[in-house]
């Protein structure tokens, strides 16, 4: 990886799997360049939780570096992990080209670290695109669905 570039959805999900195998119960990291905190809950149950900032750099910033450039028309990923078009294997997909949605409309989920959490279209619109295939890694900020 260049020195330059942040930490993949890849790189924060294969972390967060190896403090969840250890007996650790939170792994606070730090550089130059950004701070990765991840905290393990008080139970099994609860999983993990975590904090992600960009030292130096707005958030804005750091999406841009990492090659996704804001699109108003687009739904971005809120959080790195695995994109999902359905509640589960099998299910029919949220939406689809040509569906109309609402603000609080669930276009889709995001897991992480074992939690799904749902991406809501945040406007008003008809879905234009589909720009992500279904269960692929994403970005913080990546666009996922595109909005007419």
């Amino acid at each position: 990886m260049s020195e330059d570039l942040p930490l993949t959805a890849e790189d924060i999900a294969e972390i967060a799997a190896i403090i969840e195998a250890s007996p650790y119960r939170e792994l606070d990291l730090s550089t130059q360049r950004f701070r990765l905190r991840l905290a393990r809950g008080d139970n099994a149950e609860a999983g993990l939780t975590q904090e992600w900032q960009w030292a130096g750099s707005a958030p804005d910033a750091a999406i841009a570096e990492a090659g996704h450039v804001a699109d108003p028309d687009a739904v971005a990923a809120p959080l790195p992990g695995t994109f999902y078009h359905a509640p589960q294997p099998g299910a029919p997909p949220f939406v689809a080209v040509g569906d109309e949605v609402g603000p609080e409309t669930v276009v889709g989920i995001v897991e992480t670290m074992k939690l799904m959490n749902p991406v809501h279209a945040g406007r008003a619109g008809k879905v234009a695109e589909v720009l992500v295939p279904n269960a692929t890694m994403v970005a913080t900020g990546q666009p996922l669905i595109r909005l007419a």
